[in-house]
C-alpha cells in the first residue's frame, strides 16, 4: 500500500511543519536562509524561510515572526514541540544566505546573506540545536526540500544541479 506523499510549500518569510511521509519545500533562497529543524526519532520537521537577521529592523505594526532569524527559529521550535518534538532531539540543516549582488562598497548592510547565516547560527547555538549540514553562501539561488523520514535535505542550486545532505 503506497502512502500518498504531500509536499508542503513554505513561502518567503513563512514557516510550516510536517510529519512523515510528507515533505516540506521552499524556493527563492537567495540571501534568505532556509532553516530545517527536525526530531530525528519522531519524524517531524519544520522549515522557516528567514529573510532578515534581526526583528529590530521591523516596522511598527504586526510582526511576521517567520521573517527574522531571531524570532523565526524560536517560533519554529515552539511549533515543533507542540507537535511532540523533544527539544533535546532537535537537529538542523540550513541552506541559502547567498550574496546575490556585488556592491563596490562592502557596507555591512549590503551583506544580507552572510548576516542571515550568522544570525541563524547564533539562534541555533543559543537553543543548543546542532547543525548537521549546511550549504550556505556563494551567489546562486537555491530550492530545498526535506524528507522527515529519510532526514535527507535535497538542495537544488541555480546552475549547479542537485545535492543531498
Amino acid at each position: 500500500m503506497d502512502e500518498k506523499v504531500e509536499i508542503i510549500k513554505v513561502g518567503i518569510a513563512d514557516m510550516n511543519v510536517v510529519s512523515a511521509p510528507n515533505r516540506i519545500r521552499t524556493s527563492g533562497l537567495g540571501s534568505c536562509v532556509g532553516v530545517v529543524i527536525y526530531d530525528q526519532v519522531k519524524e517531524i520537521a519544520g522549515l522557516v524561510h528567514i529573510m532578515l537577521p534581526d526583528s529590530s529592523l521591523s516596522k511598527a505594526g504586526t510582526m511576521n515572526l517567520a521573517k527574522y532569524a531571531d524570532t523565526g527559529v524560536k517560533e519554529l521550535v515552539k511549533k515543533l514541540v507542540q507537535l511532540g518534538a523533544r527539544p533535546s532531539m532537535l537537529k538542523a540543516k540550513i541552506a541559502g544566505g547567498a550574496q546575490m549582488f556585488q556592491f563596490s562598497n562592502t557596507s555591512d548592510l549590503m551583506r544580507i546573506g552572510p548576516r542571515n547565516v550568522e544570525a541563524v547560527k547564533r539562534e541555533l547555538a543559543e537553543l543548543k540545536i546542532a547543525i548537521i549540514a549546511e550549504d550556505v553562501g556563494g551567489n546562486s539561488g537555491r530550492t530545498i526540500e526535506f524528507c522527515p523520514k529519510s532526514k535527507i535535505l535535497h538542495i537544488r542550486t541555480v546552475n549547479k544541479g542537485t545535492q543531498e545532505w
